[in-house]
């Protein structure tokens, strides 16, 4: 609908919220992620549901692992520089179903 892309060489901005996905004591998926993307301010992606992993060569699949990973930033060897990073973690609010 629009282009929210600033010119080439003008920083971007990108809001990112991401719900981790939740696996059952048997390592089945219980609960997808999801994430929430803004672009520059524009909203992109709204609660949009994460198929699992993604592979270059096959379809998404979830695996369980950790309740936290580290956080990799891809730039696949193009000139890229990042800045200002927040990552902020959000609890579920007690009492709230899951």
């Amino acid at each position: 609908m629009v282009n929210a892309s600033r010119k080439p060489g003008a920083w971007q901005t990108y809001d990112i919220v991401f719900t981790a996905p939740r696996f059952n004591a048997d390592g089945k998926l219980e609960k997808p992620a999801y994430f929430t993307v803004f672009h520059n301010g524009v909203l992109v992606h709204n609660h949009t549901e994460v198929l699992g992993n993604t592979f270059f060569e096959r379809k998404p699949a979830y695996e369980k692992h950790p309740e936290k990973e580290p956080l990799v930033l891809m730039y696949h060897g193009d000139p890229v520089r990042f800045r200002n990073i927040w990552v902020r973690e959000f609890k579920e609010l007690e009492g709230k179903p899951k």
